[in-house]
């Protein structure tokens, strides 16, 4: 299904302020139409895989390390790391590979990414590709990290809260936030992995132990984490329900969204709210699906989507 997997063809480091640094790439033909790959978490860091749901021959494809994450510098950084801060992180690296506009592809926290760049720069945004649609609201968040998803994997669940004392289970993203920030490195990579676990563990349809075991890396966990704990404890520093309320500013921008039925991490509600507010996107339901890009049902219609994106350039 996937295309054969490439190399970057450039990659480097982008200084965005006094603080951070971020790690970028392209890959496939630098003379093609540019797509950008936005990431999960926040947190979460690139991949190479990311690189195989594009023609390689046809685009020009970039991905990013956010700050604090992946190759990005310095590691599990939480200050001057905000979504204003990530949407100008953006515009620095458009700018500085030179690209007038580009096609913009994310799932997850990449898919409310890809949203707010698109809202606030709506000229540059050729398209959107977006899966496992993540808007942030306050009633998501509780959905998942306090009750709701804890119903379908109560196992899981119970794993993952078993780390915070009984009289603080309450406000689990305050609980863990307040040892994610912890001096004591013991406690801080305990919740770490917790809060990692309890995410891989409910990303497919049905759990993929590997996937799981990646939560164990402590580079990884410690900055996945931390950061999205440090996101969701701040309501991702915007007023709740933003991207709904300022969609028409991308009503122009064709959207087409990807989302699997049985998505725990990210429930369809939140597509299904996308779509009815802006009528010109196209929802793909994939009914025998989670919430990972890996899920066979997602793979195929992403990929089906971006080669249709390439017939029509």
């Amino acid at each position: 299904m996937l295309f054969p997997g490439i190399e970057p063809s450039e990659h480097g480091i982008l200084k965005v302020s006094s603080l951070h640094s971020i790690y970028w790439e392209r890959c496939g033909n630098s003379k093609g139409p540019s797509i950008l790959i936005i990431h999960g978490g926040p947190g979460g860091g690139s991949s190479p895989v990311y690189r195989r749901y594009f023609d390689p021959k046809i685009f020009n494809i970039v991905q990013f390390d956010q700050r604090g994450c992946g190759r990005s510098t310095p590691h599990s950084e939480l200050k001057e790391n905000s979504t204003n801060y990530l949407i100008e992180d953006i515009e620095k690296l458009r700018q500085f590979l030179k690209l007038d506009s580009w096609h913009v592809f994310g799932g997850s926290w990449g898919s409310t990414l890809s949203l707010l760049y698109a809202i606030e720069h709506p000229e540059k945004v050729l398209s959107l590709t977006l899966r496992g649609i993540f808007l942030c609201r306050k009633n998501e968040l509780s959905w998942f990290y306090q009750k709701g998803a804890s119903e379908i994997f109560p196992e899981e669940f119970d794993l993952y809260q078993s780390v915070i004392p009984e009289n603080e289970r309450g406000d689990l993203i305050k609980a863990f936030y307040d040892r994610l920030i912890s001096e004591d490195r013991l406690e801080r990579a305990e919740a770490a992995y917790a809060w990692t676990r309890w995410e891989l563990s409910t990303s497919f349809l049905i759990p993929k132990e590997i996937l799981i075991k990646k939560a164990a890396n402590d580079h990884f966990s410690d900055s996945f984490a931390r950061i999205e704990c440090h996101y969701f404890i701040n309501n991702i520093f915007l007023e709740e329900n933003y991207i709904l309320n300022n969609i028409t500013k991308i009503k122009n921008i064709p959207l087409s969204i990807v989302q699997g039925r049985y998505d725990v991490v990210c429930p369809i509600r939140s597509a299904w709210d996308l779509h009815k507010t802006l009528p010109t996107s196209k929802l793909y339901v994939i009914d025998n699906a989670g919430h990972s890009m890996k899920e066979f049902g997602i793979t195929n219609k992403l990929i089906e989507l971006t080669n249709e994106l390439a017939n029509s350039l």
